[in-house]
């Protein structure tokens, strides 16, 4: 499937808080891992300061040390992103990351660019706000956050940017939003991720294992899963119709992190199901074969 013709291929820039926790790391692996990827770049995210004050940094060596597992260091760009969440929804924060969406969205390409957010939206956001012309460009910001609809209420994405979040909300920009009522209903078992993963060279192990270390330092009480809940910012984008989901009006959220839904603007893609054994299965088999040396790989712009 090396080589599929351009029109076969979707745009892509991932946007992760990669060592956050324990998730993105599977959703980078299975990007890189997918022929059907033209993959502009990967940019680095903060994730708040709650758990570290060098977070976006933290990403990007969690980034760099994937590709150094894959042997794939300089195959594909990689870019930080904002440092710290937007001071208001005016104000920028500018960044490689951001200026890399730009630079990207702006090319004469007639395929959509899917701009896909595993973390909070301070990059996107910020890249509207440099270049409004953004907005009457072809791109589709797929994310993974918010809470449950149609109330809302604390969600680990969203809280760390509120005032990005509204800044995409109110753009002209596609949506696709993954909220936690889906995301969360990714988990996947230690016995599963042993049996499927473990066993497929140092990048399958390194999965694993950063997983399991994951919840033994961090989560409270007895545990043997984990939610790989990133991975749908790729399922809705490989296969938009294996899942359910309605076009609503986009709302705006309250410092809450609560649902305002004024009606005002364009509607937005949100998603209430995604097909999970599709998308768990496909990244075994990518996994499996790249372990075999079937050199399957995104196509890296």
């Amino acid at each position: 499937m090396t080589n599929l013709p351009r029109e076969k291929r979707a745009r892509l820039i991932l946007n992760t808080d990669a060592k956050n926790e324990a998730d993105d790391q599977f959703t980078i692996v299975h990007a890189l891992l997918t022929p059907t990827f033209d993959f502009h770049g990967i940019i680095a995210a903060h994730f708040g300061d709650h758990r570290s004050k060098t977070a976006m940094e933290d990403s990007r060596k969690e980034i760099d040390h994937l590709l150094d597992l894959m042997d794939l260091s300089g195959r594909i760009p990689v870019a930080n992103g904002a440092a710290t969440a937007l001071p208001d929804e005016q104000t920028p924060v500018p960044s490689p990351g951001a200026q890399m969406i730009i630079d990207e969205a702006m090319k004469d390409d007639d395929r959509p660019l899917y701009v896909a957010f595993l973390g909070p939206l301070t990059d996107m956001a910020s890249a509207l706000l440099m270049e409004p012309k953004l907005n009457e460009r072809n791109v589709i910001c797929v994310w993974i956050g918010g809470g449950t609809w149609p109330s809302g209420g604390r969600e680990f994405n969203l809280m760390n940017d509120i005032a990005s979040a509204n800044v995409v909300m109110r753009s002209k920009i596609q949506v696709w939003q993954i909220p936690s009522t889906v995301y969360r209903m990714m988990s996947v078992s230690y016995a599963e991720l042993q049996e499927r993963c473990e066993d497929k060279g140092p990048i399958g192990k390194y999965l694993v294992d950063q997983l399991i270390d994951w919840n033994l330092r961090v989560h409270k009480g007895p545990i043997e899963h984990r939610s790989l809940g990133d991975t749908p910012s790729l399922s809705v984008i490989l296969n938009p119709m294996g899942g359910t989901y309605e076009w609503r009006p986009a709302p705006e959220f309250s410092p809450h992190m609560h649902y305002v839904h004024t009606g005002q603007h364009r509607p937005i893609k949100v998603y209430d199901s995604i097909d999970i054994r599709y998308i768990l299965e496909d990244f075994y088999a990518k996994l499996a074969r790249f372990h075999r040396g079937v050199q399957d790989l995104a196509n890296f712009g």
